[in-house]
Formats: structure tokens, C-alpha cells, sequence
């Protein structure tokens, strides 16, 4: 019988035997212990003849199996006393390793399959605040994007709107204006309530938006990310 001989490929001596076992498409319960020491023996030369390092627990169970073997040769007197069946000692000890060799294998496939799912690290939520949180799963987050995306479209338009004017405006002022506009549209888009474009303006009426959705006095909606907010009077359909 030939073997390809990697000792790497065995975790011990009864790997090596269950690997000798299943080579000869026989059950465990069914071994030989000549057959079996035999084909170990054999292995175990082969390995010698090939210069590989053979570990001290290789050669402990070839003392076993030559033990075993020179056990079942040897005649029996009626008044022997009768002890544990080596052979089935050996079946047991290769049953309990297959056994836990095959939950290794279920281990192994687990870790493979863990080592495809990513998972994002803990928050800290306590970074955010609860009135930062506004109506229709909108937030604060997204009224600066928008408002950021307003004003960078703003710098990019030429020319500007350059309406020179002295009124002053106040958040109560300006507030007092959305709610009018509210009142007749029930609802506006978020980038049309700049419709003048100076520094004063733009600030004061922000600074109205926010002040108002704080006060619960008009409602901010967004039908998906990247979509137009809206805001909305108090209870507007």
C-alpha cells in the first residue's frame, strides 16, 4: 500500500488512525487491530525511509498497537482473569476524537462565515441631542446639508443678487413672514424662503426656521434622502 506522506496534515496519532480507517472504507466498530497496526506500521516506515521528524506521541502509539497486537496473538487460560478489551478501548478513544474532530470542522466553518460579516463599533449616542431630532425623521443634520448646498449653489450662480437694501430683520420679524407665507401656501420649499440672497438675510431666516421647528410651530418633511425638504404649516396635509 502506498502513502502520501505530509505529517502536517494529522493532529496526532489517532488523526493519523481515523485517517487509516476511512482509507479502508470500514467502520470504526469493525477494525482490525493486526490490519490497523499494520497499515500504522507501515506509515510510520514510510515516514522514517522519508527523514520526517517523527513526534514522541507517533511513536507511543505504536508501542500501544505492538502491545495490542502481541495481546490478541497470545492464548488464554479459563483462569485468566479477564480484563478491558484493549481493541475496544482503542474504538472508544477513536469514536470520542471523531467526534470532536467533526464539531472542530463545524467550528472552522462558523469562523469562515463570521469572518464575512462586518459589524459597525458601539456609538456614543449621548453625542446627540433629542432636539436635534425634528418631525418626518428629518434632522438637524439634514436642514445645514440642504442649507450648505443652498449657499454653495448660490456662490456658483452668476451674477449674484446684489438688491441693496437697509430694512433690518429680526428672527420674530422673520418668523412672523414664514408663517404668513404658510398661511396662504401651507407649504413651501426649504430653499425658496431665501428668495433674497445677502448675508443678513439668509442668516435671520435659518436662524427663523430653526427657531420655529424648536417651538413646534411648523412641520419639516422629506419624502427621501436628497429629496426637496419641505416645511410645512402646523397640521398642513
Amino acid at each position: 500500500m502506498t502513502y502520501e506522506v505530509t505529517i502536517d496534515n494529522f493532529e496526532g496519532p489517532l488523526d493519523l488512525l481515523l485517517h487509516l480507517i476511512k482509507e479502508s472504507n470500514i467502520s470504526i466498530y469493525e477494525i482490525s487491530i493486526d490490519t490497523i497496526a499494520k497499515q500504522y506500521f507501515d506509515y510510520i516506515k514510510k515516514m522514517k525511509e522519508l527523514n520526517l521528524n517523527i513526534a514522541s506521541e507517533y511513536l507511543v502509539m505504536s508501542c500501544e498497537l505492538m502491545e495490542m497486537k502481541s495481546k490478541a496473538l497470545l492464548p488464554r487460560t479459563e483462569d485468566e482473569e479477564i480484563e478491558d478489551d484493549p481493541k475496544e478501548e482503542l474504538i472508544n478513544r477513536l469514536v470520542e476524537y471523531e467526534k470532536y474532530k467533526n464539531i472542530t470542522n463545524a467550528f472552522k466553518e462558523l469562523e469562515k462565515i463570521r469572518k464575512d460579516i462586518y459589524t459597525k463599533e458601539p456609538a456614543n449616542l449621548y453625542n446627540y441631542d433629542e432636539n436635534d431630532n425634528l418631525d418626518f425623521g428629518v434632522n438637524l443634520n439634514d436642514l445645514l446639508n440642504a442649507f450648505s448646498k443652498f449657499i454653495e449653489q448660490k456662490q456658483l450662480e452668476k451674477p449674484l443678487n446684489t438688491k441693496v437694501t437697509n430694512k433690518e430683520y429680526s428672527i420674530t420679524k422673520r418668523s412672523n413672514e414664514i408663517k404668513n407665507i404658510l398661511k396662504k401656501k401651507k407649504k413651501i420649499k426649504f430653499i425658496e424662503l431665501f428668495d433674497i440672497f445677502t448675508k443678513e438675510y439668509v442668516v435671520v431666516t435659518f436662524l427663523s426656521i430653526l427657531a420655529m421647528t424648536t417651538k413646534q410651530e411648523i412641520e419639516i418633511e422629506q419624502e427621501y434622502n436628497f429629496k426637496d425638504i419641505i416645511i410645512k404649516e402646523k397640521g398642513a396635509v
